[in-house]
């Protein structure tokens, strides 16, 4: 069998593993219903270009919780103060999560923690042992996928040219490439937890914003994201805008 053969064959398999993946919130239409029930009243501060806001937005729709959550959008950027999100969250940033009579939560991680406590299906953020220490840590590679995208986009389009340097944006591209080389090694396909939300929106909002890419070279990796971002909760959430600084 040619390698291209096993190549076709290998993202096949991926794709059909993405597709059975359990989702909590669909498996239990009760779940939804009972969460929503606690936490109607909810608005979610968001941003339609953000992959931040975008993680916290999947993962409510992959828990079910979604239908229970006003989102509101807001732009927000360093050098374009947003009153409404600083009187929220200290640091200016979506996501925000308002909870009626409770303090608000912001950073995805900590919202997504926080979701994760209203369903009563399997939870995406396992408990314990070493299913928990890999979800995280994927997690964390994908946010440091966000991150890194970020700077190189200040590097390259959001800085004025004269203040632009060369070195940082290549440094920044470099944690890309071996980020994507880690997911391609590392990453699962079986039981769907946070990091598999978390890496899609990342490598989503890199496509988007045409910055280096993760297919070449990386099959398994291009076959697990096309399945996942033909899932409900992506294709409901999808990007859009420029940033406005």
């Amino acid at each position: 069998m040619s390698v291209k053969a096993v190549e076709f064959h290998g993202a096949q398999l991926i794709a059909a593993a993405v597709q059975e993946m359990r989702a909590p919130g669909r498996h239990n239409a009760a779940n939804t219903h009972e969460a929503g029930a606690s936490i109607r009243g909810m608005q979610l501060l968001y941003q339609t270009h953000s992959p931040y806001a975008r993680k916290a937005l999947v993962f409510a729709h992959e828990a079910g919780l979604a239908g229970a959550i006003e989102v509101v959008h807001h732009e927000t950027s360093p050098t374009r103060r947003n009153e409404a999100v600083f009187a929220r969250n200290p640091l200016g940033k979506v996501p925000v999560l308002l909870r009626p009579g409770l303090p608000a939560l912001f950073d995805s991680d900590v919202i997504c923690a926080y979701l994760d406590t209203l369903h009563r299906g399997p939870r995406l953020i396992p408990a314990e042992g070493e299913q928990r220490w890999h979800a995280l840590r994927v997690q964390a590679v994908a946010q440091g996928l966000a991150d890194a995208g970020i700077a190189v986009r200040w590097e390259t389009v959001r800085r004025p040219p004269q203040l632009r340097y060369p070195p940082l944006r290549d440094g920044h591209i470099a944690k890309l490439e071996s980020s994507y080389d880690w997911l391609e090694r590392e990453l699962d396909v079986d039981t769907l937890h946070v990091g598999h939300v978390a890496v899609a929106t990342a490598l989503d909002w890199l496509e988007f914003r045409q910055l280096p890419g993760f297919r070449a070279g990386r099959p398994r990796l291009g076959a697990w994201f096309d399945a996942f971002a033909a899932r409900p909760s992506m294709r409901a959430t999808p990007l859009s805008g420029e940033t406005q600084d």
